[in-house]
């Protein structure tokens, strides 16, 4: 099969999200703290599916280091898999992602986290995997080879040196971003009024128009552009009723001032 296809023929075209079609791979992984900082990562962007291929850390699910840097994630660490080999570990998949700062004379296409987060999320049929390497070695040519992509991450060239959880949350982050279309949830923040409608906003901005023109801020027979100006400004921010409101009443009160005594 060409690295740039993909064998769907066994998976439900049923459209699933990505959260639930990508998994994280670790092979090989030395330090226990490293598994519980990438189930951090993982689980701070909604994923949750983690296998590790051969760990060399013995019962990493009870290390009190991979429990600390676990942090809130202690059910991503719990409900890890351990496997034997990466055969085992892509069971399932039809896709894999190999991540390496090293590129390879034979390599498979070289993408960037961003390319393989859309492409994974654009793909409903796609159940991809994620494969990272031992923190001193990397991963081995043969697992490269094996894999759809390599994923190399764009760092600065004179400094490249991403530790493994800093890797996996990079490819963690540009996943959610490519499965929520870069929205971000502002539910909750700040206050949120109605939004005014035009002839609200028409009626504010003929009552702002005779304030400025009581000050002499503005000259009513030469107007000039002061007025569309103005409207740009505030079109750009999108006006709530109450907004509205307070600007008519700073109109008013200046009205008020100068009317004839």
């Amino acid at each position: 099969m060409n690295p740039t296809q993909t064998d769907t023929s066994s998976f439900s075209p049923s459209i699933r999200p990505l959260f639930t079609r990508l998994r994280f791979v670790l092979v090989e992984t030395s330090r226990a703290g490293n598994i519980g900082s990438v189930a951090r990562a993982m689980k701070t962007m909604g994923f949750t599916d983690l296998v590790l291929v051969a760990p060399k850390c013995a019962d990493f699910m009870h290390d009190p280091e991979a429990v600390a840097f676990a942090s809130g994630a202690g059910d991503v660490l719990t409900n890890a898999r351990v496997v034997a080999d990466i055969g085992a570990a892509l069971d399932g998949c039809n896709f894999a992602a190999a991540v390496s700062a090293r590129l390879r004379e034979f390599s498979p296409p070289v993408w960037t986290p961003r390319a393989f987060a859309e492409h994974a999320g654009a793909a409903p049929e796609l159940h991809a995997a994620i494969v990272f390497g031992n923190e001193r070695v990397g991963l081995p040519n043969d697992i490269v080879e094996r894999c759809n992509v390599l994923i190399n991450i764009p760092a600065n060239p004179d400094y490249s040196s991403l530790n493994l959880s800093q890797a996996a949350q990079v490819l963690a982050y540009e996943a959610r971003m490519a499965s929520v279309d870069g929205a971000v949830n502002t539910r909750g923040v700040g206050f949120q009024g109605d939004a005014a409608s035009v002839t609200q906003i028409d009626g504010m901005y003929a009552h702002l128009e005779q304030a400025l023109v009581a000050i002499g801020f503005l000259n009513a027979d030469n107007p000039k552009k002061l007025m569309p100006r103005i409207k740009r400004m505030f079109a750009r921010g999108g006006l709530e009723l109450e907004e509205v409101n307070i600007l008519r009443g700073i109109a008013r009160a200046i009205l008020k001032d100068e009317s004839p005594r």
